[in-house]
C-alpha cells in the first residue's frame, strides 16, 4: 500500500502508475529568498498530507478526475546552488512534459516558478502566462538576487512577454513604472473588486496558457498561512468562477501552486490549497474532455 500522507490525494494503485497517470504532481520544497515569514519549504507536504481528505469526487462537476491517474513524483535535486538547483527543475518538468503529462508543481516559493516555466516555454508555442499573486514580483532584482521571489515574474518576461497578472494589490514605483512602459495588463486588486473578473483578462492571452499561483492572492483570512500576507484579497466562489471560464476559453497546459507557509494548529489552509490543486486538475479534466468533442 501507498503512503497516503506522501501521495496526492491518498490514491493508490492502479491510479498512481506513472506510465498511464494523465497528471504527475512535482513537490518542489524549495526556500531561497522568503523576505518577510518563512516556511514555504514545507508546503508541498503539507498540501500532500491535507489532499488525503479532499473528497475524490467533484460534486460541483460530476467528476472524479483521479481516475485519469494522477502520478506523485519524487522531488528535484534541491542543492544549495541556486542556479544547480533551477537547473534541476527545469530538467524535472521537461521530462514529464516529454513523457505527455500534464504537470502539477507544488512550492516552495515563487523564485521556483521561473525555472519550471523555463521547462513549458521550450516545449511550447503561442504560451502566455496568467499570474494570480498579491504582489507584482516584478523587480530586477531584490536583497542582492536575480532570483528572488519579488523577481520571478521579471525573469519569466524576459524569456517570454506574454504575461498578465490578476489580484495585484502591492507592488513598487519600479514596478509601476516597469508594467507601464511594457504595457503589461495587470487587473489591479481594487479594480476586480468594483467591477468583478471579466473576459477581458482571458483576452490577453495566447491559446496556451500556463498558470502560476501565489496563495497570497487570496485574502488572508481564507489563507493566513503565507510569508506576506496582504489585506484586500480573494475568495473561492469567484476565483472557482472565473477559473472555470478560463480553462473552457484556453488551452491550460500545465500550473504552478506556491508560496504556503503552513501554521502549526491551523490545518484550513492547507486542506484549501490542497483543493485547488484538485479543483484545477478537475478543471482541466473536464475542459480538455469539452474541447475533444
Amino acid at each position: 500500500m501507498e503512503n497516503k500522507m506522501t501521495n496526492f490525494l491518498g490514491i493508490e494503485k492502479p491510479y498512481t502508475e506513472y506510465n498511464t497517470a494523465r497528471y504527475a504532481v512535482l513537490p518542489v520544497p524549495f526556500e531561497h529568498s522568503t523576505s518577510y515569514g518563512s516556511g514555504t519549504r514545507q508546503g508541498p507536504q503539507a498540501i500532500l498530507k491535507a489532499s488525503a481528505y479532499v473528497e475524490l469526487y467533484d460534486e460541483e462537476f460530476n467528476r472524479e478526475a483521479y481516475k485519469k491517474g494522477i502520478h506523485t513524483c519524487v522531488p528535484p535535486s534541491l542543492t544549495d546552488n541556486v542556479e544547480e538547483a533551477f537547473e534541476n527543475m527545469t530538467r524535472s518538468v521537461a521530462g514529464l512534459l516529454q513523457d505527455g503529462k500534464f504537470p502539477v508543481v507544488l512550492g516552495g516559493e515563487h523564485s521556483l516558478s521561473y525555472p519550471v516555466f523555463r521547462a513549458f516555454n521550450q516545449h511550447y508555442e503561442n504560451l502566455s502566462v496568467l499570474q494570480f499573486d498579491a504582489h507584482s514580483d516584478l523587480r530586477f532584482e531584490y536583497e542582492d538576487s536575480i532570483y528572488s521571489h519579488a523577481s520571478v515574474m521579471r525573469r519569466i518576461y524576459e524569456i517570454n512577454p506574454n504575461i498578465a497578472a490578476v489580484g495585484i494589490r502591492s507592488q513598487c514605483v519600479e514596478e509601476a513604472r516597469f508594467i507601464h512602459a511594457k504595457n503589461i495588463p495587470v487587473f489591479y486588486a481594487h479594480r476586480l473588486h468594483e467591477e468583478g473578473f471579466d473576459d477581458a483578462i482571458i483576452g490577453q492571452l495566447q491559446e496556451n496558457v500556463y498558470i502560476t499561483f501565489d496563495v497570497d492572492y487570496f485574502d488572508p483570512s481564507l489563507i493566513p498561512a503565507t510569508g506576506t500576507p496582504e489585506p484586500g484579497g480573494f475568495f473561492w466562489p469567484e476565483t472557482i468562477r472565473f477559473l472555470t471560464r478560463l480553462f473552457r476559453k484556453r488551452n491550460v497546459v500545465g500550473f504552478d501552486v506556491v508560496e504556503l507557509a503552513p501554521l502549526n494548529n491551523m490545518p484550513h489552509p492547507d486542506f484549501t490549497i490542497a483543493r485547488l490543486v484538485y479543483k484545477l486538475i478537475t478543471l482541466h479534466d473536464l475542459t480538455s474532455g469539452e474541447r475533444q468533442k
